[in-house]
């Protein structure tokens, strides 16, 4: 990800490569904090819309890691507990109907804990498209916002 499709993204788009910020739904929300987790300094902003956020290994779904080895190396929670983990602004969002809602919320707490600068809403709705799209466009203003005073 970090080596070819935002790379290659950026390269096709004429993208500012200084200014980028990442967010993904879902396990693509997961994936999203856990860049920026992985790139510190690299991005301008994170989100998380309804991530898929586990906060031990057991709880998993089926195929969303490896093993329980490959959960530890992304395991966010234990990195959260550990230390700030990201210095830029984090958006977290879930539907009150969500089963990651929880989760998410202990994770927004765990990263103001730390100082970190989130954003986190619980909107009505459930882990669905149709909850994504009546937020897309908050998304997108908290990510222009946060490119816009970046760098």
């Amino acid at each position: 990800m970090l080596s070819e499709a935002i790379t290659g993204a950026i390269w096709r788009l004429g993208a500012d490569s200084e200014r980028v910020a990442i967010g993904g739904i879902s396990m693509g929300g997961f994936g999203a904090l856990d860049l920026a987790r992985i790139a510190p300094g690299r991005f301008c902003a994170v989100g998380g819309h309804s991530p898929a956020l586990y906060r031990t290994a057991g709880k998993t779904a089926q195929g969303a890691f490896d093993d329980a080895a490959d959960f530890g190396r992304h395991n966010l929670f234990a990195a959260a507990r550990a230390r700030r983990l990201y210095r830029i602004p984090v958006w977290l969002d879930v539907g009150a109907d969500d089963p990651f809602r929880h989760p998410v919320a202990e994770f927004a707490r765990l990263l103001r804990a730390r100082g970190v600068d989130v954003t986190f809403h619980v909107w009505p709705g459930a882990h669905e498209y149709f909850y994504w799209r009546a937020h897309l466009p908050a998304y997108l203003r908290f990510y222009a916002i946060a490119l816009r005073s970046c760098r």
